[in-house]
């Protein structure tokens, strides 16, 4: 009697240890499996919901893709392109690697409808922007030029990326009224 409890603990006890590895191993797997997507989501093309676009191709968004950097600051980093997922959406353009969420840039996009005669306005660089906040997030709008453009950024980004195309905004678009 004494040894068949003793083995029914020592068969207990290697069953708790056992069902405790395998937890730990699918853990592991988990782990492992959302790394993989994660890193699946930072690398290969982008793929972008199209956005209504009725100026993309416009001469200005041409002058403004043209222009666009081979590699644009994101946080302390400077990134390349991305490439996009087939289809692209006309006139946008990615930024962002392994290590950095993408940033993406949009010309000719239809007018904000957050835009309003009282809506607050940035001024970085000589170009005034909308600010709109999604989850973390935030795309900022162009809306003094010619064409809408919009810049998305992840949350972190820093203001070197807004500054780089407020850059390009002003040396390659004239400036005209704000009109919501």
């Amino acid at each position: 009697m004494l040894i068949a409890a003793l083995v029914l603990g020592v068969l207990l006890a290697l069953t708790v240890a056992g069902i405790g590895i395998a937890g730990q191993y699918t853990s592991a797997q988990q782990r492992e499996a959302a790394a993989a997507a994660e890193q699946a989501r930072r690398s290969g093309p982008l793929p972008l919901a199209p956005v209504p676009a009725p100026e993309a191709g416009s001469a200005e968004c041409r002058e403004v893709l043209a222009a666009a950097p081979d590699e644009l600051t994101i946080g302390d980093a400077r990134v390349p392109h991305r490439a996009l997922a087939d289809p692209a959406p006309q006139a946008t353009v990615a930024w962002g690697d392994a290590e950095h969420d993408p940033v993406t840039l949009r010309c000719g996009i239809d007018a904000p409808a957050e835009l309003t005669p009282t809506s607050p306005l940035a001024e970085v660089s000589g170009v005034s922007w909308l600010e709109i906040n999604e989850g973390g997030d935030t795309t900022w709008l162009a809306v003094d030029r010619p064409v809408y453009v919009a810049l998305s950024t992840p949350e972190g980004t820093g203001t070197g990326t807004l500054q780089d195309i407020s850059a390009i905004l002003r040396e390659r678009l004239p400036e005209r009224p704000v009109l919501p």
